[in-house]
């Protein structure tokens, strides 16, 4: 990563909306601005935990090793997210974080870190919540990974990043998702992936056009997440 200096504007990243303003001097004190390529690796699984990023600018993927030679994708972090958190207890990242796009982080060491959460009370009770927000949304996940067919997870997935991300002016959603990203966030092949995409697509559920996705009948892709295997 190489370092930048810009100028944020001090209330963007998860930690400062909920710092005390009196901490914001020390924050700016103690940030350090890193610009990221995309596909370069921010920190990898198993690394010593040295410190905390925040996402200033761009997209990441949050990913774990599955098996040998494949990964799923945990989440997506957009503009203000946290990255290396799940590390905290154990001292190492148990999760890589990879650029998806050109973009800038934020970084904080650990000292400063774990001194932010000890002052500023409303930060760590909204850590707390975003912990428990991301436990459960795993625990879904793993869930629908035994239970939900490959069509309703991608419908869910399609859904989740629509209410994270937003839809551009042409409708389409505000993220460009390789087949094979999408496969690793619903924990499936990227050949089954294009083939149900393609099947929504002629089903006019969805359109396609360059890595984005529009989805123009809602309550058909609902339907499909309340189906459940055998």
């Amino acid at each position: 990563m190489k370092k930048k200096l810009i100028t944020c504007d001090m209330n963007s990243c998860f930690l400062c909306r909920n710092c005390l303003p009196e901490w914001k001097g020390a924050i700016a004190a103690n940030k350090k601005n890193f610009f990221v390529k995309k596909n370069e690796v921010i920190f990898r699984e198993g690394d010593p935990l040295r410190g905390i990023y925040f996402v200033l600018s761009g997209l990441v993927k949050v990913h774990k090793k599955w098996g040998q030679d494949k990964e799923i994708i945990v989440r997506f972090a957009s503009n203000g997210a946290i990255l290396g958190h799940r590390g905290l207890n154990s001292k190492i990242y148990p999760i890589s974080a990879t650029a998806l796009e050109d973009g800038i982080v934020c970084y904080f060491d650990m000292d400063f870190f774990e001194t932010s959460l000890k002052v500023n009370n409303e930060f760590t009770y909204q850590l707390m919540m975003f912990f428990a927000k991301d436990l459960q949304e795993s625990e879904n996940k793993m869930r629908n990974l035994v239970h939900m067919p490959v069509k309703g997870r991608v419908a869910q997935a399609l859904i989740y990043l629509e209410n994270q991300f937003g839809l551009r002016d042409d409708g389409f959603i505000n993220i460009r998702l390789s087949r094979q990203d999408l496969a690793a966030f619903i924990g499936t092949t990227y050949e089954t992936v294009f083939r149900v995409i393609n099947e929504l697509v002629n089903e006019k559920t969805v359109a396609a056009h360059d890595k984005y996705i529009k989805v123009i009948d809602t309550e058909k892709l609902q339907l499909l997440t309340t189906h459940e295997e055998d």
